[in-house]
């Protein structure tokens, strides 16, 4: 079912922090599946056997239909958890976290590792930013060259994206549109050009922007 707009990381990256000598490093992928989640877990930990502990959490699917998590030797609810939530309270999907512990000698106590995981994973996607993707529906208009001007303007003020021009006996232009606003946009440029347009729809697909990282509670 192909939903209006999605919420996920803009790339994969990691980012480290420090609390009371312990390094939390947070490892994070966009993922497709639970097998896709699974590897990318399993090779932190291959990578980082040398560190306590490799807490991780995954959602996926558009409305979180799967989500799972893991403390790793950590006291129960204190590292798997706060990672997810933090990945739920940013409405993200698609996305694996994996957290590594490096002891540093002080204990932080139930509390202070909820919060240090919930720390670690905020960093970390403040570090590799968010995107939300909007379901687009490329429009293609075709229109006499006298019009080009004017539409151009339009297009600018309203700050639309022409994502192609082919100029032949007459310019057909490519624009990507919200799927939502297509009927009001398609009228407004009938309305613009005086009915002097021909309109046809091609592919639709996504198009992700970025979008500032909500921080989760720290």
């Amino acid at each position: 079912m192909t939903i209006e707009s999605y919420r996920t990381i803009r790339e994969n990256g990691q980012s480290e922090i420090d609390i009371k000598k312990s390094r939390f490093i947070c490892f994070l992928k966009r993922i497709t599946d639970e097998e896709d989640a699974k590897q990318f877990i399993q090779q932190i930990k291959k990578e980082h056997w040398r560190a306590n502990h490799n807490c991780s959490a995954y959602v996926l699917g558009t409305h979180h239909e799967i989500q799972r998590s893991s403390d790793d030797g950590e006291p129960s609810g204190t590292a798997g958890v706060p990672i997810l939530e933090v990945l739920k309270k940013n409405q993200l999907i698609n996305v694996v976290a994996v957290v590594t512990r490096y002891f540093g000698g002080t204990k932080l106590g139930a509390g202070g590792l909820i919060r240090a995981y919930s720390s670690a994973v905020s960093a970390g996607l403040s570090e590799v930013g968010l995107v939300e993707g909007i379901y687009h529906q490329s429009l293609l208009l075709t229109i006499d060259y006298s019009l080009l001007g004017k539409l151009q303007n339009y297009l600018a003020l309203q700050q639309m994206v022409i994502n192609d021009i082919e100029y032949t006996d007459k310019i057909t232009l490519t624009l990507m549109v919200p799927d939502s606003d297509k009927e009001h946009v398609e009228a407004a440029l009938i309305d613009l050009l005086q009915g002097q347009v021909t309109m046809t729809h091609g592919a639709a697909s996504y198009v992700e922007r970025a979008i500032s990282h909500s921080a989760a509670d720290e």
